[in-house]
């Protein structure tokens, strides 16, 4: 199977190499519902070594630059309760974590989780977490951007791998909520 984006050497739907995928993700894809069937999900095998952007774009193909994008884990606090969420964004934005997160979360501060809170949560490595198989009712916040894509490159859960995910499948997943302005110019501000 050829990959509908990049050039990478091994591309396969994702339904076919569930033992490539950390648990929380093969059971999400195992269990797949939505418009968009599952094996329209690929899976594709990377180089964990050659994860830094410039160096992936590089050597699996430049259009991965405007098809990829980050899940990221968040922590919203009000009083002295904390609730999480996954924002979805292109990797060439960053999540506007204060204003349009911290308000669809209703709380009174946001930011980033702890590395070990979002990696023992959702049972994903660090640098792979992927928004196929979060844990059950957590919102996830998709960017706009994100949605309208044909196919959009996430991580698969592990640091190896990757997932290539049509952007309506993503605007499907469980607690999905596709949001405008969701992600910020890169060291830019909305002001």
């Amino acid at each position: 199977m050829r990959a509908p984006i990049g050039t990478f050497d091994s591309a396969r739907p994702a339904p076919e190499c569930l033992d490539e995928l950390v648990a929380p993700v093969a059971d999400a894809v195992r269990r797949w519902k939505g418009d968009v069937p599952a094996e329209s999900i690929v899976y594709v095998d990377t180089d964990p070594e050659k994860a830094d952007t410039a160096v992936f774009v590089e050597h699996y193909g430049r259009d991965l630059l405007e098809a990829s994008a980050n899940c990221v884990v968040v922590a919203g606090r009000r009083g002295g309760e904390t609730s999480l969420a996954a924002c979805l964004v292109l990797s060439t934005t960053r999540a506007d974590v204060n204003g349009v997160v911290r308000r669809r979360l209703g709380a009174r501060k946001a930011s980033f989780a702890p590395m070990e809170t979002a990696t023992g949560l959702t049972g994903m490595e660090y640098g792979g977490i992927t928004p196929v198989g979060l844990p059950e009712g957590w919102p996830l916040l998709v960017d706009a951007a994100v949605a309208e894509l044909p196919y959009a490159l996430v991580g698969s859960g592990r640091r190896r791998g990757k997932l290539l995910v049509p952007g309506r499948a993503l605007a499907e997943l469980p607690g999905a909520e596709v949001v405008e302005g969701l992600g910020l110019p890169a060291g830019g501000n909305r002001e």
